[in-house]
């Protein structure tokens, strides 16, 4: 009498190739994802998108075209910590006819400790107001502010 051949279960072979196909989608969206889409520079939250990159990338000349102009002209240079470890995302963004607040979570990631990095977030509030039909920063989220608002000169 010949033994049966042993068929494998269907089921199982089903489950790992659903199980591979997350996998393969999983690791395309994480390596596909990159920057965040530019936002339009005529809006509060464009600009404030702009100004974080430049902050962020260590461009304040760039960063100081988003303020308002009389803050860029007399502007006392604040000392920035590290802004290499820090993430902004849009929160809720206010518009109204000549001012705006756009609401932000700053993520700061600090080095390595014996548990991993550390991070601390915190919500900031970006004040702008409309100048010569152009959104202008008033006042940043002191992690992103490169002037002292309460500093101006005349």
């Amino acid at each position: 009498m010949a033994t049966p051949r042993s068929r494998p279960d269907r089921t199982l072979i089903v489950i790992l190739a659903v199980l591979a196909v997350l996998v393969i989608v999983a690791l395309v969206a994480v390596f596909t994802q990159g920057e965040p889409e530019p936002l339009d520079e005529g809006t509060p939250e464009g600009v404030v998108q702009q100004y974080s990159a430049a902050v962020i990338d260590g461009d304040e000349a760039a960063a100081m075209e988003y303020l308002v102009p009389e803050l860029a002209e007399d502007c006392v240079r604040l000392t920035l910590g590290d802004p290499a470890g820090m993430r902004v995302s849009l929160i809720d963004t206010t518009e109204r006819d000549d001012t705006a607040d756009v609401e932000v979570l700053i993520v700061t990631t600090y080095g390595d400790g014996p548990f991993g990095s550390s991070e601390y977030e915190e919500r900031g509030v970006f004040d702008l107001v409309l100048v010569d039909g152009e959104w202008r920063i008033e006042t940043a989220p002191w992690p992103l502010a490169i002037c002292d608002p309460t500093a101006v000169t005349k």
